[in-house]
């Protein structure tokens, strides 16, 4: 069996603040992660190679792999095929974009020497890679079905209740989940419910829609796809087109559209979103690779939000808004659309959210769903408190 290692790349740093606090391949597009994707192509499990702060926590791979693959990098079938078979020594890439490696070498100094050595060959088929977060709501449709068609193979659905009015054929429910009076729409995608998930009655549903493992739709929701709703997530009001990556919730009224939310977010009561600008034109938002404003290239943008922040209720978001992690906004207005991690206030300004109760927040929510704040995940709220500085001024 060959060693497998899905590598952060040049994909890290243009995905935050999402991979401020984990690996690329750790993201959510679809119903799977991108790391559970390559493991079931593979049918094995695949490793991670990530920055530095985060190689305790995610066990990351530091030796020589057979294989090394770009950790935004989606597989297909081809793709795939064309990687198990690259010859030793060889670099895989598609328009300067490195996809696969073999072998990975060790991540030491003698990494880059090694590389020089190995011929380089083009792909000559697309490639869907995720490279900025708005990728994530992007793809998410096309990942939604190529995720349904694996799970339709391998897994059986259970019965949907008779209470539901089911438009289409794809509706698929896992052991333990719970339907009942609601309007499904599996027309113009699937609709995939996970375990021991539930949406409440009156809810009305329009795939493509994932929902993961123990959330919750509340009731009378609106949800348009392509939308997926990670595990643990308490969801209500109406939502288009977004991804929550999970232990999240936005549990009120208010629109959720084009967007991506972290892990142990809040959205407060009547939180909006603006997901395109009044005069038609492309969204540009906060780009780190850059350091700069960048155009998106859509006119569709709403807001991303990177893992453990808040807001209040009644909180107006400005179209392409991206705020960082541990940032709490609140009050009247519209904030900044670039908000840095642990910020605290609104419109009428920021200043430093304290670490120190920013991770006696975190303790508290985390233990709220019954897991541990360990000592690796304050160190890495802690590197991020550090190394996001220089926004905060």
């Amino acid at each position: 069996m060959k060693t497998i290692v899905l590598f952060d790349g040049q994909c890290h740093k243009s995905l935050l603040p999402l991979t401020f606090t984990r690996p690329v391949a750790q993201l959510r597009v679809g119903i799977f992660t991108i790391h559970e994707k390559w493991s079931r192509f593979f049918d094995q499990d695949v490793n991670i190679r990530t920055k530095d702060y985060l190689i305790d926590k995610f066990n990351s791979f530091e030796n020589e792999a057979d294989l090394g693959i770009l950790g935004g990098l989606l597989p297909d079938e081809e793709l795939v095929n064309v990687i198990e078979s690259l010859s030793p020594n060889t670099i895989l890439m598609k328009d300067g974009n490195v996809l696969a490696i073999s072998p990975l070498p060790k991540n030491d100094d003698s990494m880059e020497s090694s590389l020089s050595n190995y011929a380089v060959i083009e792909y000559d088929s697309s490639v869907s890679i995720i490279f900025r977060p708005q990728d994530i709501f992007i793809k998410n449709g096309d990942e939604i079905l190529n995720d349904y068609s694996w799970i339709k193979k391998n897994t059986k659905s259970i019965k949907c209740h008779e209470s539901n009015t089911v438009f289409g054929e794809d509706l698929f429910l896992e052991e333990g989940a719970s339907v009942r009076g609601c309007i499904i729409n599996c027309e113009q995608g699937p609709v995939y419910i996970g375990k021991n998930a539930q949406i409440m009655e009156g809810s009305v549903i329009r795939g493509p829609f994932a929902l993961l493992d123990y959330s919750i739709v509340k009731m009378g929701a609106k949800i348009y796809g392509p939308t997926t709703f990670g595990p643990h997530c308490k969801v209500g009001g109406e939502v288009g087109n977004s991804v929550i990556q999970g232990y999240s919730n936005k549990a009120h009224d208010g629109y959720l559209g084009n967007s991506v939310i972290g892990e142990w977010c809040n959205l407060g009561a009547d939180t909006n979103t603006s997901n395109l600008k009044n005069n038609y034109s492309f969204v540009k938002n906060w780009d780190y690779s850059k350091d700069s404003m960048q155009n998106t290239g859509s006119q569709y943008c709403g807001l991303i939000m990177g893992d453990h922040s808040k807001c209040g209720i009644n909180t107006m978001f400005n179209t392409g808004t991206v705020v960082g992690v541990s940032a709490n906004i609140f009050g009247g207005g519209f904030p900044s659309k670039f908000i840095p991690s642990y910020s605290w206030g609104g419109s009428d300004g920021f200043v430093d959210y304290e670490f120190e109760k920013a991770i006696e927040l975190a303790d508290v929510v985390m233990k709220r769903r019954g897991i541990e704040f360990s000592l690796a995940d304050k160190q890495i709220l802690e590197h991020v408190f550090n190394s996001t500085t220089v926004y905060r001024k």
